[in-house]
């Protein structure tokens, strides 16, 4: 399990990570992704994740996987929008769990469709507790989940415990991708740090450098970042959010 101790030596290292997304079709081209993926690597981000639209599978991500890891140093980890979002090319992947979904295919079933791949690749799985909180965006609508209200902590709080009971090796909370409300509760993020032992990482919505340092502070372990890299992916955006991070845990 290298990258889950990669990730717990750093946090015994740092005590806050920055975790960077590339969606790559969210990129006007190839080249810029990789582009963006090298100034996430230069800035400082911890862990590089590839994924987050469903449409990112197949020959395209094997093109940008490769790319990436041969340009990078960080491990390369796919955060899946389903069972296709894998490749040989990776380190790992969020191996997660939709907690709050009403479709049991996104709780146990695409997991159990992807497992025989995940092993042929031989690529580490990360054990993840995933939740969606309102307003849940286009995550929230393909997985069919039943949003965590803003305002309810301690549900947020007793999910989360109830996924490092049941095994989960990482929690995550998602707002969706930018949400117009921006990333979940200060007092939200408070709860479910208290509750919980294994790594916390918030995503969705966290928008500035200030804004993660207060996630930060607020509790939370990883701040989880993409779409304000898409709009500014130079190596100094990104080690601005990672010095935010490490600060909020001083």
């Amino acid at each position: 399990m290298k990258v889950e101790k990669y990730i717990h030596e750093k946090l015994e290292e740092h005590k806050a990570l920055l975790f960077s997304v590339l969606d790559p079709l969210d990129y006007p081209s190839l080249e810029d992704a990789i582009k963006t993926a090298k100034n996430m690597d230069e800035g400082g981000t911890d862990i590089l994740l590839i994924g987050g639209s469903t449409g990112v599978q197949g020959e395209m991500l094997d093109q940008v996987t490769k790319q990436v890891k041969e340009s990078v140093d960080v491990p390369v980890v796919f955060f899946p929008g389903n069972i296709g979002t894998v490749s040989k090319y990776g380190d790992a992947v969020y191996f997660m769990s939709m907690l709050n979904s009403r479709n049991p295919y996104w709780i146990t079933g695409a997991q159990t469709l992807a497992a025989p791949m995940v092993k042929q690749y031989e690529i580490e799985p990360l054990s993840v507790g995933y939740m969606v909180v309102e307003p849940g965006g286009t995550v929230g609508w393909v997985g069919e989940a039943n949003k965590i209200p803003r305002n309810k902590p301690k549900l947020a709080a007793a999910t989360a415990l109830a996924a490092q009971y049941m095994g989960f090796r990482l929690v995550i909370t998602d707002a969706g991708s930018n949400p117009k409300e921006g990333h979940i509760p200060l007092e939200m993020v408070s709860a479910v740090s208290s509750a919980i032992d294994v790594p916390y990482v918030v995503a969705g919505g966290i928008r500035t450098p200030e804004e993660a340092k207060s996630v930060i502070k607020a509790g939370a372990d990883i701040v989880q970042v993409g779409t304000s890299f898409e709009k500014d992916g130079g190596a100094d955006a990104v080690k601005k959010f990672v010095s935010a991070v490490r600060e909020g845990k001083k």
